[in-house]
């Protein structure tokens, strides 16, 4: 019965270290230009907070205040041009990281390996700590 409790203490300590890792959140409220079908709708976003939170004014060192430039128009015929990405990247607010960065997921396994590490030291501990109370009742 003791090897039943010391394995689901080992399991829970790995996943009270990893569990709270599988859910990183990046950036999830963040908006980019390819959240706009119109220049109009992100033009909107953009005048709600001027100090560009969301990277809408992607003029690079040219803060012009206007928003997504690349996307269309509303009053546009042509309205095949809205799915133009902008063209600085993640800078302009197109994407980012889309996973845990490499420095996250080194934390992650360090703590995993870390709770193993414990949960294997208190094994060893409780197994040698009960040796010599066995060795006792044999005599």
């Amino acid at each position: 019965m003791g090897i039943r409790i010391t394995l689901t203490g080992a399991a829970l300590a790995v996943l009270a270290t990893a569990g709270p890792l599988t859910g990183v959140a990046h950036a999830q409220g963040d908006l980019d230009c390819a959240d706009f079908r119109f220049q109009e709708d992100a033009q909107e976003q953009f005048d709600l907070d001027r100090s560009d939170p969301n990277r809408l004014d992607e003029d690079q060192g040219r803060d012009d205040g206007i928003a997504c430039e690349v996307l269309p128009h509303r009053g546009d015929t042509d309205v095949s041009v809205a799915t133009a990405l902008p063209t600085l990247g993640v800078q302009g607010g197109s994407g980012g990281s889309v996973g845990p960065a490499g420095f996250e997921r080194a934390i992650g396994v360090a703590l995993a390996l870390g709770g193993v590490g414990l949960a294997g030291a208190y094994v060893v501990r409780r197994r040698r700590a009960t040796q010599p109370q066995a060795r006792l009742k044999d005599r």
